[in-house]
């Protein structure tokens, strides 16, 4: 499903603070998938088990204009704001640093999948994954964000296995975002 969600108050939050907004993002979407039980499942077709983590960490990714290719960051979630925000940026800078690609599910068990489409804001995105049936944890993609009406609208797109996650459950994802969102720049709902 992909929806736009309203990201004023974050991007003035981000500049007021000199901070990231990427990270800011980040941060509050990690918040809102590590909320609910809902979010935090795995199947793992070895064992054929369903489990539930405890805490779900953020796999992005940091681009590389001069190959064109991208380098897999795997931060670690913390409640707390400035842990996790210190912990993020250095773990983008050690990527920026590579051209590796670490891909690895044993490694890595308890992440999501975390990407930001910095070159267009889009309409709707669909992802495709083969044996998709047995993939649980969200993947969560955005797009750039561009003014309408005079506020800030962000595309988000997110992908939750429909075994585990139904429409409430996916649109809860959007709606859990904007409340974050007013909450952590000082605008309570």
């Amino acid at each position: 499903m992909t929806a736009r969600i309203d990201v004023t108050d974050l991007v003035d939050h981000s500049k007021k603070t000199g901070t990231k907004f990427y990270l800011n993002f980040l941060f509050l979407l990690s918040k809102v998938l590590n909320s609910r039980d809902d979010y935090k499942m795995d199947y793992l077709y070895n064992s054929d088990e369903l489990i539930c983590y405890d805490v779900i960490n953020p796999c992005h990714y940091v681009f590389h204009e001069d190959t064109e290719t991208c380098t897999t960051v795997h931060s670690l979630y913390s409640e707390d704001y400035g842990t996790f925000y210190e912990n993020a940026h250095a773990d983008l800078e050690e990527a920026n640093k590579t051209r590796d690609y670490e891909f690895d599910g044993k490694k890595y068990p308890n992440w999501f999948d975390a990407s930001y489409i910095s070159w267009l804001s889009y309409d709707s995105l669909n992802i495709e994954l083969p044996d998709g049936y047995l993939y649980f944890p969200p993947i969560v993609n955005w797009g750039r964000y561009r003014e309408e009406n005079g506020r800030l609208m962000m595309p988000v797109s997110v992908r939750l296995n429909h075994a585990i996650a139904d429409g409430y459950l996916v649109a809860n994802v959007f709606r859990l975002l904007e409340q974050e969102i007013k909450a952590f720049t000082g605008f309570e709902v």
